[in-house]
């Protein structure tokens, strides 16, 4: 009987063991919230790709999962104090290493080696996401920054590892969940590991305490902290798994491809249709580099360069480099030696090149007669530039140091010059008596129309002759003077001059009263005038009353500097600012002699002296010497 129940008993631990590792293959497959961002970096390379062979969770191709031991969990806290908190022990040889902050909070996951030195956020020191060399791997830490994100922060690597890590987590808020996981291989001496690896729970920490998956057997991995059993959650039968790749985006260099995921059956590893997996959402393609051989060097060719010459045959360069595409994403080429692309014929780089066939001048006329009969004149032909096609063009077209001349100079001998002059004028200049009447002389060459020459002879006709219209018989008129000086050196001012009315009476002049010419418009006998701008100038207003009457006052008046438009103006010489204060009045008051105050004594000087005055005695004893004393105290306390 006793051998019968410790049979049944270890049947039942093995049973009970198989269904642990089935629920953490689950975890595996489904995390606990949103789908865990791996690096591409913790993939196989694309020459370890499964040939149509299923990978299992050991990375093994058509493996059977035995060949590694699978440890993974998540870690739960609520409330800790503000700080580091050690959450795990990851084992030197530890491999796919996976570690994911479930929702996204201000906590943040730091990582130290054994012997404490910092290798993610350590010594207070948050980090930025990127990529991390320590413990003989590379591990990938991301943190997502977009707000429309839930996920957490995540940490990966593909290891293996060749010394402990410490998982850490900085404390600042509180209900944080950390799902993580990684494989040991078996062959793995560093340290043993029971069936109970694959364990999947929440690690109780702080006040936080219970299993989420529960946990049937006594030994435990040693770097998890024991927890209260629990009843597993069921399997199901189905689930997602990476089954295939989209073939790679580039056939050479460095390309991109995607994970596909496919629905298989958990016991036999089989692809069945997807609906099967319907209890869960089918992951998202991941894509991941593929990597092939380096594409061949190819000829990278610049742009022409501009013709050298505008017009007929000329030269043109371009610049011919031996490129390879080269970078991880092969999104940047460099440039290579030459005999990398001597598997092709390298372009061409001088070439001929011709805009249009050059323009030329045409002479379309003979010269024509000589612009003057005699003398030195000028004479002209059409010259024009024709292009190729036989029509005119502007003459930038055409070589212009090479124009034909359309102008030159031509002598027709010595020209004959004669004094040429007009009728004399109708007019004389006086409307009574002697007066003069006028006309135009000129010299000029014969038989054209030019400019006056200065070599005619002496012998020049007169310009004026006299004319006499009759004696002049008591005519009145308007007789005006000259104009004066203007009143103002700048700006506006006013100039005069005489206006008299004035009888003509046989060449004589004499002056009339001007009522004699009111019949006659008078001419004006002033007008404005302007100089010069007088630019900035002084203005002041007139001085105000004194302040005081007598024994010294003062007066004010405004000063400002304005602008020939009367706008204030910073133009004026400061120098020459005119005083805006002046004392006046200076003279002794004199007071008003009041017969009833008199002094009654010779010596009231003396009552001054000794300040008696504040009595009512001697003030009215000594009335004008206190008087007086009063008045000059009360000006020097104005003042």
């Amino acid at each position: 009987m006793a051998r019968q129940q410790q049979t049944w008993s270890s049947c039942f631990r093995r049973r009970v063991q198989t269904l642990l590792q089935m629920t953490l293959l689950l975890s595996i497959l489904f995390p606990p919230s949103e789908p865990l961002l791996w690096d591409s970096d913790s993939r196989r390379a694309p020459e370890q790709e499964c040939d149509g062979h299923q990978e299992d969770v050991c990375g093994v191709c058509g493996g059977d999962g035995r060949s590694c031991d699978l440890v993974n969990g998540t870690l739960s806290l609520s409330l800790l104090s503000l700080g580091y908190h050690k959450l795990l022990e990851l084992p030197v040889g530890a491999q796919r290493i996976k570690i994911q902050e479930i929702q996204k909070t201000r906590n943040y996951l730091a990582l130290k080696t054994h012997s404490g030195e910092p290798v993610i956020n350590g010594a207070w020191s948050i980090d930025r996401p990127g990529r991390f060399h320590a413990a003989g791997t590379v591990l990938t830490y991301k943190r997502p920054n977009e707000i429309r994100s839930r996920a957490g922060e995540s940490i990966t690597a593909p290891g293996p590892t060749n010394q402990e890590l410490h998982l850490y987590v900085i404390y600042q808020q509180s209900n944080i969940t950390v799902y993580y996981e990684y494989i040991l291989p078996k062959d793995n001496d560093i340290s043993t590991h029971s069936e109970t690896h694959t364990l999947s729970g929440i690690l109780p920490l702080a006040e936080n305490h219970g299993l989420e998956n529960g946990e049937t057997a006594r030994q435990v991995h040693p770097n998890l902290v024991p927890s209260d059993p629990s009843t597993p959650r069921p399997l199901p039968l189905y689930s997602w798994v990476a089954m295939t790749t989209t073939p790679c985006s580039a056939t050479c260099g460095a390309g991109r491809r995607q994970v596909l995921f496919s629905c298989v059956e958990r016991a036999t590893q089989t692809t069945v249709p997807g609906d099967l997996c319907g209890h869960t959402p089918r992951p998202t393609p991941q894509e991941e580099d593929c990597q092939l051989q380096l594409c061949p060097a190819f000829w990278d060719v610049g742009e022409w360069s501009e013709c050298s010459k505008t017009c007929g045959l000329g030269v043109q360069h371009r610049q011919v480099l031996c490129r390879q595409t080269r970078g991880r994403h092969g999104n940047s080429t460099v440039t290579v030696a030459t005999a990398l692309c001597e598997h092709t014929e390298m372009p061409e780089t001088t070439a001929s090149c011709q805009l249009k066939i050059c323009s030329e001048w045409q002479i379309r006329s003979e010269w024509s007669p000589c612009s003057v009969p005699c003398g030195v004149g000028q004479r002209s032909r059409e010259v024009v530039c024709v292009d190729n096609l036989g029509d005119v063009v502007p003459d930038e077209e055409c070589n212009m140091p090479l124009r034909p001349q359309h102008l030159e100079n031509c002598d027709m001998g010595v020209c004959a010059q004669s004094w040429f002059f007009t009728h004399w004028s109708d007019r004389c200049s006086a409307d009574c008596g002697v007066g003069s009447r006028s006309r135009s002389v000129v010299c000029l060459m014969s038989q054209i129309s030019s400019l006056p020459l200065d070599d005619c002879d002496d012998d020049k006709p007169v310009e004026l002759t006299p004319c006499n219209l009759g004696p002049c018989t008591h005519r009145t008129e308007w007789y005006t003077g000259p104009w004066g000086q203007c009143s103002s050196e700048c700006g506006n001012g006013t100039q005069t001059r005489g206006v008299v009315c004035v009888i003509h009476s046989n060449s004589q002049l004499e002056v009339t009263s001007g009522t004699n010419c009111s019949h006659l418009p008078r001419p004006p006998d002033s007008q404005p005038c302007h100089l010069k701008s007088c630019g900035p100038q002084w203005y002041t207003t007139d001085w105000s009353s004194c302040s005081r009457s007598c024994e010294g006052g003062y007066k004010v008046r405004e000063v400002r500097c304005l602008g020939d438009e009367l706008t204030p103006s910073d133009g004026c010489d400061p120098v020459l600012t005119p005083a805006t204060r002046e004392e006046c009045n200076t003279h002794v008051c004199i007071p008003e002699i009041d017969e009833s105050c008199r002094d009654m004594y010779f010596n009231c000087v003396l009552v001054v002296q000794a300040r008696l005055c504040v009595y009512s005695y001697y003030r009215t004893a000594c009335c004008a010497s206190c008087s007086r004393a009063f008045q000059r105290d009360t000006v020097r306390t104005l003042r």
